[in-house]
């Protein structure tokens, strides 16, 4: 058994085997170090207060949203054409000309957010933090470009190592810091270290790959990255303008402490928002090189099932979500955080339109078809932006979450019908059971809180009863979670 699951885990043996294998990694890489740096999270909003973590959550965001267009899609590049070379030197020759080119931009990004980000602050205290967020974002975009061309080869297990060092490089310095000075600059310099640490440790294990790199370089292959990275591109920054300006505008309107409240929602549901991004960074290599050897109806297959069990998770995490947002909120970040239970309780149901567009958006660029994906996003940026400028003044950060839900409403269509344009595929009419147990499962949940159970109780009980509905129902997509997670079934599997 010792030795099935070894194989497992470490192994890339069959198309079914590895895509799992991919998944269990990712899960742990971004649930199991993120919840690692959730420690220092909610930590320092404690201590910080909502004003002082606002102050840090704000700065992060702003220097984000200076990025807009500076990235033209090199990380996804990286993770899409490593799959489809053919030996060792081709994918030297891949990394190497990527890295030459990510290095240029996190230099000008650098630059851009050091001397341009003065001017776009609103928020007393956010100067001082920037150089210092500068860093972080340097170091953490190395690590990270790194660790893309890591899912490229399908050696997702050494980016968990990586992540995870990181992250507990994050919250050892972060207590430590905020023992000595509990402020958002002290926080700042935590977030630096664990950065570089973990860009070091990345570069470490691809000390191989690494060795004379820039031999390598290739400049005959910078136009065509570009070419084909610049609609990919625009869909990142506009999809940046989506995510970052819901805070951005909250602080020309609102105060830093509704900043730090709407900032502490928003990131429990980015930290769920992961799940759907797992799946696609799993199945992201297997879906190109179907697409690549033309196999369509494969494609759909896949596409479908991946789309699916993204819904098997969404509706109970939605529903749940929703009916325990107060108790949830108290429970992770205090008293002070209430305020911002009806924002929650709107975030948390964008994850039934968020996590499916997380997996069809995926698959449009698969087919590299991502200058559709233009549309879309440029719908959403000014969609959202729209909304928040109409209705925060009014409703504050619950018309911001309104607006975000509005927003992937509209944009999950849209993105539903290129794909079918694509390659037509159908995920609604498997999804009755689904539906069925998530209805079930959330009017037990909120008769456990009608009774005063404990809130990790009634998540743990409503969970139960769910699996337990699904099996009894014999969902299919519950059976093929099953089938996928069993080790001795995986390793014989064609």
């Amino acid at each position: 058994m010792i030795r099935r699951i070894k194989s497992f885990l470490f192994e890339n043996k069959t198309a079914k085997q590895t895509v799992a294998k991919n998944s269990f990694w990712l899960a742990v890489t971004n649930f199991g170090g993120r919840a690692l740096k959730a420690v220092i999270i909610i930590y320092a909003a404690r201590v910080l207060g909502t004003a002082g973590y606002g102050v840090f959550s704000y700065a992060l965001t702003l220097a984000g949203f200076l990025t807009l267009f500076i990235d033209p899609g090199v990380n996804a590049m990286v993770m899409r054409e490593t799959p489809k070379a053919q030996n060792e030197q081709e994918e030297r020759r891949i990394l190497a000309t990527t890295l030459v080119m990510k290095l240029v931009l996190v230099a000008v990004i650098v630059l851009l957010v050091i001397f341009v980000g003065p001017y776009f602050s609103t928020l007393p205290g956010a100067d001082a933090l920037l150089p210092i967020v500068a860093l972080i974002i340097a170091f953490d975009s190395t690590r990270d470009f790194l660790s893309a061309f890591l899912r490229g080869r399908e050696k997702m297990e050494w980016e968990t190592a990586i992540f995870l060092f990181t992250n507990l490089m994050i919250v050892v310095f972060g207590f430590a810091f905020l023992a000595v000075s509990p402020s958002p600059l002290s926080l700042g310099w935590a977030y630096t270290l664990g950065t570089v640490a973990g860009a070091l440790a990345a570069a470490a294990v691809l000390r191989k790959y690494l060795k004379n790199i820039f031999a390598s370089f290739s400049k005959a292959l910078v136009k065509p990255i570009l070419t084909s990275a610049w609609p990919f591109a625009v869909t990142g920054a506009l999809g940046l303008l989506l995510t970052n300006m819901d805070i951005l505008i909250l602080s020309w309107m609102r105060d830093a402490s509704e900043v730090g409240i709407y900032s502490a929602a928003i990131r429990i549901v980015q930290i769920l928002y992961l799940l759907p991004v797992i799946f696609q960074f799993s199945t992201m290599p297997l879906l190109a090189r179907l697409v690549h050897g033309g196999e369509k109806a494969r494609f759909r297959t896949v596409l479908e099932r991946t789309v699916g069990f993204t819904f098997v998770f969404s509706i109970p995490m939605a529903l749940g979500g929703a009916i325990l947002a107060a108790p949830i909120l108290g429970l992770i970040f205090g008293g002070a955080y209430l305020p911002g239970t009806f924002p929650f309780q709107i975030l948390v149901i964008t994850m039934l339109v968020d996590f499916p567009a997380t997996i069809v958006s995926g698959a449009i660029f698969a087919y590299d078809h991502q200058k559709s994906l233009i549309k879309t996003s440029l719908l959403a940026g000014v969609m959202n932006v729209g909304l928040d400028l109409i209705l925060i003044p009014r409703f504050g950060m619950a018309g911001s979450a309104f607006g975000t839900l509005a927003t992937q409403i509209a944009v999950n269509w849209y993105l539903w019908h290129i794909m079918k344009k694509i390659n037509y595929f159908s995920v609604m009419p498997q999804l009755k059971k689904v539906v069925v147990a998530g209805v079930v499962m959330a009017g037990t949940t909120t008769l456990l809180a009608a009774l005063g159970a404990n809130v990790a109780v009634n998540i743990a009980a409503s969970a139960l009863i769910y699996v337990a509905l699904l099996a009894a129902f014999r969902e299919p997509l519950l059976a093929e979670i099953k089938h996928t997670l069993m080790p001795a079934r995986i390793i014989s599997a064609d």
